[in-house]
């Protein structure tokens, strides 16, 4: 195979902070993990559950009946984790294990720290080692730790905080290597060196950008290669006024799809370089490349696009592509 026709690879990491609120159930839960309590709730069965789900699994009904449960339980079943990867509750190896607190009839999943798997075994008592700062999150109870509870101290009796917990963030976290396919790498290629090279399957069918591992219209792999001008038109388009966190440009601005000369399927991109009141369907607008030295393997190498001067594209060129 050809070096240029080998698919292209690279680790990603897909990261954001997730922040939702929390309704009454789970933030009951949330609120004892803050003051250093486990909080149950009592299904229609009378069964106590931990964590408590909000609705009943029989009824359907919300479920209200909170319940304060112990700190201390039995391990149920457990597996050895032998490598803690990063963002797990212990940097050295420790145990998964369902834990069946006191006074609950379900088990909690969380990290015995147990110092070797030859401490470990299903049914040992195990008990709740608490943060050393709560804030309302799972993450309060900072692990399990072997045999019985010791003593309650002060500070893991005092009283509770006088404001339930009403919201949670979350940061969530993927991290895989992503092989492209060969459409996705003769596309990406074309971008590191300034080129937009759209796909098609065939001579006179439609031209995508990017490439598609199969065309909609025959299922074949869109594999000829169609370089395209970085000239369109833009098809439809929102004014950006509402700020949100992590945004790298100030409002407003244009978010815009551009329909490029030669191409059968609009992308997405920003439309800068002109006042947002003078952006409309049809006009024309041309890419600008960031500084050759700033390219990479990818469609951030165009900044964004701009109005090119040229008359607005008459309506029947890009009225299928709305």
């Amino acid at each position: 195979m050809d070096e240029r026709d080998k698919p292209l690879t690279a680790p990603l990491n897909v990261q954001f902070d997730y922040t939702r609120s929390v309704g009454p159930t789970i933030g009951g839960f949330l609120t004892g993990l803050r003051d250093r309590r486990v909080v149950g709730v009592r299904g229609s069965d009378g069964r106590v559950l931990v964590p408590p789900p909000e609705f009943d699994a029989v009824t359907h009904e919300p479920l209200t009946d909170f319940v304060d449960v112990e700190s201390v339980g039995t391990v149920k079943t457990w597996t050895w984790a032998a490598e803690p990867i990063d963002g797990q509750p212990l940097e050295h190896p420790f145990a998964w294990a369902f834990v069946q607190l006191d006074g609950a009839d379900s088990a909690i999943l969380h990290a015995v720290d147990a110092g070797s798997p030859e401490r470990m075994s299903t049914g040992m008592r195990v008990h709740i080692r608490w943060a050393e700062q709560t804030t309302g999150s799972i993450l309060d109870i900072a692990c399990f730790e072997p045999g019985e509870a010791e003593a309650s101290s002060e500070s893991d009796s005092a009283a509770a905080a006088s404001e339930p917990v009403t919201m949670i963030t979350t940061p969530v976290r993927l991290q895989f290597h992503h092989s492209a396919s060969y459409e996705e790498s003769f596309y990406l290629r074309g971008l590191a060196e300034g080129k937009l090279i759209g796909g098609r399957t065939h001579q006179g069918a439609k031209v995508y950008i990017p490439p598609r591992g199969a065309s909609p219209t025959d299922g074949l792999p869109t594999r000829e290669q169609v370089e395209l001008p970085d000239k369109g038109t833009i098809t439809t388009f929102c004014i950006v006024n509402v700020p949100f966190l992590g945004q790298r440009i100030k409002p407003p601005y244009i978010a815009a799809y551009v329909l490029l000369d030669g191409a059968d399927i609009a992308f997405l991109h920003l439309i800068l370089d002109c006042d947002p009141a003078e952006v409309r369907m049809g006009m024309r607008v041309e890419a600008v490349w960031k500084p050759q030295d700033q390219w990479g393997f990818t469609l951030e190498n165009i900044d964004h696009f701009r109005p090119s001067g040229e008359p607005d594209a008459e309506y029947d060129t890009y009225k299928n592509h709305l």
